[in-house]
């Protein structure tokens, strides 16, 4: 033990182990097979890495991640340990001097990924090896009920019966229930040690948020945690490219990570994260990054993941120093639909159990359970306490849901497996309770029983969640052996027996949330292109002598350096300008895109409309209701009143509709505010003026005679007649 410790303190320089990490190394150490459930962040890598000093011979560690083989080689080298890998990525010289190297015996860690260690020529090699043990890290990629299935995986244990009596310890973050039995059963090691630490990671915050206005919310996030290192998971390549240029554009050193840069690229922008060259890293989900970096504060997912699993795994990349760790996931609706349409040409066992693992993660998203709670639950972990106490708060528990009496909803949902025999999943016994007639129902002669129809009042999306909030609080349980399959636990049969209030709370709608949120106001970068700037105010000027008008009718400075950043060349891509509108656009845009056109052919320039933040003012259901109000004349007090708004609110909402070129007639209110000679002499002010600013113009008319909101809405009837 003694021994252990030193080496621990004298090569890696730590004084204590952590969790199960001495026991498992020990373990190890005894040539036991060892299974190990640790969270991404809790050192599973020391488990095999000072076992492998420790053991006479070379370890090989298996690992599917090129990125994070790298980085652990890089390390140990660095900590003068003789570690190499063996994947795609090298040259026929240089794994010829890496095998060399291990067959004298220098080699005292070997990275494999997965490919190469099925290949016919790296066995033969490997055989004539002195091997210590066999790691198998992201052991779950060898389940298909796993969240990343790799085929190859399913040879690994033919292939090490062929090296010898090797021990194996096998390593993941993510299995759930299922998943630990496949893995177990696949490496033939179910007599394996199992050590398995908690999956609660208390430094660790987590967040999901409607999927909108996301590119202004991101920008808001990482400027507010300026200088932090952080990764962005999206969906697709294209995806990450856009949102690197994006953070670029706006002032933050990023840098994109996919599997389709070439190598040199991907190491580079790698080794700028980790060298802090870089604040933010964005990366595909499907690759996965595999970076051992301690300090990432912030993980954002801005496209859904395909699993809970894989967003567990993605978010453990936060705080793995125990500091502070904001995980945020952008979520809707939608992007599970897509990855719906991704998994079309799998077959249909493959596209089953990837429906069932989008269903969860909908599920994580849209609940209203404590996040914590639903992540430790759905790796088989129960959590004490209903929310997340001493830890760090989920945004559940930081603004706590709504709240009803459960117990009537969660006898029917008991009554339901019961009554069906205990061989369905949820949406089955959600049709069942209401009373929808489909095949699986009437085959089943379902549609006779009593529980049939009990719950017809209540939508889908209600009844699911009264199944999840049942499963959660342990009065139903999945059975293991049946994926999808859920049954009554003993808690649930002494609840049917004995039923008692059991609190649930009421999910969040978040198609509604999308539609409804209002737009956040974040300043794009100066990145604009400051000779079309000057060129574009020129124009404005001229073309505001030609109608007699201030130059800031036409368009403000902010609109001009949209216009300068994303290059507008059609009236539809003008209109979507922040502060211009179709109705600037058919009065004042012909000259200002003719301009636009030229330089851009002029100068080859290929415009960044995609890449730059969308602005443009929200076309919300609260913005309609008061263009419709102000249409019928409605008093501005009971508009704001009806909204749930204050008038200042309300008098921002109405200068934003204008602002974005809808025309506002506003005289049947401003009649009652002001005689004719005031408004004469605060229009005869804003014509004249340079700024439409309201400070100056209260400094300038007097802010004795004029009211500051007063002047506000003179200003709206002022740009509605002459600018919209």
């Amino acid at each position: 033990m003694d021994a252990i410790k030193e080496k621990l303190k004298e090569v890696f320089g730590y004084s204590n182990f952590r969790g199960n990490q001495e026991a498992i190394i020990h373990n190890l150490l005894d040539s036991k097979n060892t299974f190990v459930i640790m969270p991404t962040g809790a050192g599973k890598s020391m488990c095999y890495q000072l076992p492998a000093l420790m053991k006479n011979g070379t370890a090989i560690v298996i690992s599917p991640l090129i990125a994070l083989m790298k980085n652990q080689v890089d390390q140990l080298n660095a900590l003068g340990i003789n570690a190499k890998f063996l994947n795609s990525t090298l040259t026929k010289a240089e794994m010829t001097r890496v095998k060399k190297e291990t067959l004298e015996g220098a080699v005292k860690l070997l990275y494999v990924a997965p490919e190469s260690l099925t290949k016919e020529d790296n066995v033969s090699f490997l055989k004539k090896a002195n091997l210590s043990f066999v790691a198998i890290d992201e052991a779950h990629c060898i389940s298909e009920w796993g969240h990343d299935f790799r085929p190859e995986y399913r040879r690994i244990r033919s292939i090490i019966s062929q090296l010898g009596e090797l021990p194996i310890i096998a390593l993941t973050a993510t299995a759930t229930p299922k998943v630990q039995l496949d893995i177990q059963r696949n490496l033939n090691m179910e007599d394996a040690d199992l050590f398995k630490s908690s999956f609660n990671r208390e430094n660790l915050y987590y967040e999901v948020r409607p999927k909108q206005h996301t590119k202004k919310q991101l920008i808001k996030f990482i400027r507010d945690n300026k200088g932090k290192s952080g990764i962005v998971y999206c969906l697709s390549r294209k995806k990450v490219e856009e949102i690197a240029e994006l953070l670029r554009v706006n002032d933050i050193k990023a840098a994109p990570y996919h599997a389709g840069l070439e190598g040199a690229v991907r190491m580079k922008n790698q080794d700028d994260f980790l060298n802090e060259e870089v604040d933010v890293i964005v990366a595909t989900i499907a690759f996965g990054m595999g970076i051992d970096k301690p300090d990432v504060r912030f993980v954002i997912h801005y496209d859904t993941p395909k699993s809970v699993e894989g967003y567990y795994q993605e978010t453990g990349r936060a705080g793995r120093d125990g500091l502070e760790g904001n995980c945020i996931l952008f979520y809707s609706y939608k992007d599970i639909l897509k990855l719906e349409k991704f998994n079309k040409d799998k077959s249909v066992t493959e596209r089953e159990n990837a429906k069932i693992l989008l269903e969860e993660m909908s599920a994580y998203a849209e609940s209203s359970i404590c996040r914590r709670k639903q992540l430790l639950h759905y790796f088989g972990e129960e959590y004490d306490g209903s929310q997340c106490g001493k830890s760090m708060w989920c945004d559940i528990c930081k603004y706590p849901p709504e709240n009803y009496n459960g117990k009537e909803y969660a006898i029917k949902v008991l009554e339901a497996a019961r009554l069906s025999n205990e061989r369905f999943g949820l949406k089955h016994l959600v049709d069942l309770i209401r009373g929808v007639k489909n095949d699986y129902i009437t085959s089943y002669d379902q549609d006779k029983l009593p529980i049939f129809g009990a719950g017809t009042e209540d939508k889908e999306e209600f009844w699911s969640s009264v199944v999840r909030q049942t499963l959660l609080h342990g009065l139903l349980q999945k059975d293991i052996e049946n994926i999808g399959t859920l049954k009554l636990s003993e808690k649930g049969k002494k609840f049917l027996d004995k039923p008692h209030d059991i609190e649930f709370t009421k999910d969040k709608d978040f198609e509604s949330l999308i539609e409804d949120e209002a737009s956040e106001n974040v300043t794009v970068g100066k990145a604009y292109d400051e000779a079309l700037f000057e060129l574009l105010k020129n124009l404005r000027k001229k073309v505001a002598r030609q109608k007699s008008l201030p130059p800031y009718v036409i368009f403000q400075d902010p609109s001009l350096e949209e216009m300068s950043t994303v290059y507008p060349t059609s009236k539809e891509e003008l209109s979507r300008i922040n502060g211009v509108g179709m109705g600037k656009v058919n009065k004042f845009g012909k000259p200002f895109l003719e301009l636009i056109k030229n330089y851009v052919e002029e100068n080859d320039i290929e415009t960044a409309s995609d890449v730059v933040i969308k602005s443009a003012v929200n076309k919300s259901k609260t913005k309609i209701y008061i263009i419709q109000q102000i249409d019928r004349k409605v008093d501005l007090q009971e508009i704001a009143d009806a909204k749930g708004i204050s008038y200042s609110e309300l008098i921002e909402e109405i200068e934003n509709i204008c602002y974005s070129g809808t025309k506002l007639n506003l005289d049947y209110y401003i009649d009652h505010l002001m005689d004719e000679d005031r408004q004469e002499e605060v229009f005869d002010y804003f014509m004249n003026a340079e700024t439409d600013a309201i400070d100056i113009a209260l400094e300038e008319l007097g802010e004795d005679d004029y009211d500051e909101e007063d002047l506000r809405l003179m200003r709206v009837k002022f740009l509605s007649d002459y600018a919209n």
